[in-house]
């Protein structure tokens, strides 16, 4: 057999193999358990968060042997035709290539056709919001009255561009980016089975800038794999991707929280002169701030985080906005680095600036302890 990448050779072939969706794997197995099966679901989500591995999922639940169930065999023949696209009643299109009304027209055609292997014709079109609307328009009629054999699944990035006549006639499922900590546990688990040694400092980057998509961390990890042999550590994914260590992340935010701008400068310098990803290092940078601030608002209006300096929620929210602001500058401006530093000495700034409605706020409640305190003090004179 010829060589398959890991994002497909552990592609989820079953609902429990699902990692960081449960929400929407337990609607489907309660659905197909109750006899409640809709006839179009539209799957919404960042990419790589298994909305096709869902879709392909719960045709096999539907088209295996004996069923519809959500328990079924992943060895059973019938699932193994439909992981493998052989399966006759299974049918994937991209929207993306196939956005014409005729091809449309010819789907809600073929549609009317009774099943020739399974029970349901399952039509599973990915990137649906690539549709072009006179195809959208030819589909309502189906979606509002299709035959009973005939289950939709739509997937989509982009639900917006996504007619309102179509969504009303979907359930819609919203798949949400993986957290980092299931995709260092399904790495782990890739790697013991695959005969990898990776340090778990070496994992929590991949997932790092996987930013929540399973199949880009399987896909990051394949070319560590191939870059590192079967031993991969910390400084290995740092240096492919230009990623800075976390350490090095928490000294930048506690250099802009202390105000120690040559500290600043200096691993500024350190980083751009080891060839890392400044634009990463911003984003990473306002993720730690991003941490700090929801600890100051559960602490009540303060938090010590991003270092030994306290810093009022006020602070910490204006120094998270100029990061924010300097995004532009640093991804589409001519100098990178000078826009980076710029940016980051632009957050020390704004964090140490104070805004005019709490002065006035403060003012005005000493203006009105003022005269308290002069009477206070006249009564005691003239006793």
């Amino acid at each position: 057999m010829s060589y398959q990448v890991i994002a497909r050779k552990w592609r989820p072939q079953t609902f429990d193999d699902v990692v960081g969706q449960d929400h929407v794997v337990r609607t489907l197995k309660n659905a197909i358990a109750r006899g409640r099966i809709a006839h179009a679901y539209l799957f919404v989500g960042p990419r790589g968060t298994g909305k096709t591995s869902l879709a392909r999922i719960f045709a096999k639940a539907l088209n295996c042997t004996g069923g519809p169930k959500a328990d079924f065999d992943p060895n059973d023949p019938l699932c193994q035709s439909i992981a493998d696209g052989t399966f006759l009643d299974v049918i994937e299109i991209d929207g993306a290539s196939n956005n014409g009304v005729e091809q449309v027209r010819e789907l809600r055609d073929t549609a009317r056709y009774a099943p020739a292997q399974g029970k349901f014709k399952v039509y599973i079109i990915d990137e649906v919001h690539m549709l072009s609307t006179a195809a959208f328009n030819a589909l309502l009629k189906i979606l509002e009255e299709p035959p009973a054999h005939v289950k939709f699944v739509f997937a989509t990035t982009d639900p917006q561009k996504v007619l309102p006549t179509i969504l009303s006639r979907c359930q819609r499922f919203d798949l949400k980016p993986i957290p980092a900590g299931l995709i260092v546990e399904r790495l782990k688990k890739i790697a013991a089975a695959e005969k990898i040694k990776v340090t778990d400092a070496a994992l929590a980057c991949i997932a790092r800038l996987a930013d929540g998509g399973m199949r880009d961390a399987q896909s990051i990890f394949d070319q560590m794999i191939s870059f590192c042999g079967s031993e991969i550590a910390e400084a290995d994914v740092l240096d492919v991707y230009g990623l800075v260590a976390e350490e090095k992340i928490a000294a930048l935010a506690g250099a802009l929280a202390a105000g120690d701008h040559k500290k600043i400068i200096e691993i500024v310098d350190d980083c751009d002169a080891n060839g890392r990803d400044l634009v990463r290092l911003l984003v990473d940078v306002q993720a730690v701030v991003r941490v700090a601030l929801l600890d100051s608002i559960a602490k009540g209006g303060a938090s010590d985080q991003l270092g030994a300096t306290e810093l009022t929620t006020e602070q910490i929210t204006r120094m998270l906005d100029a990061l924010r602001e300097g995004e532009g500058g640093v991804k589409l401006g001519l100098a990178e680095k000078i826009n980076f530093e710029v940016a980051l000495l632009k957050a020390v700034e704004a964090s140490r600036a104070r805004a005019i409605d709490s002065l006035i706020k403060e003012l005005s409640a000493l203006a009105g302890e003022a005269p308290l305190a002069a009477g206070e003090g006249g009564e005691k004179k003239k006793d």
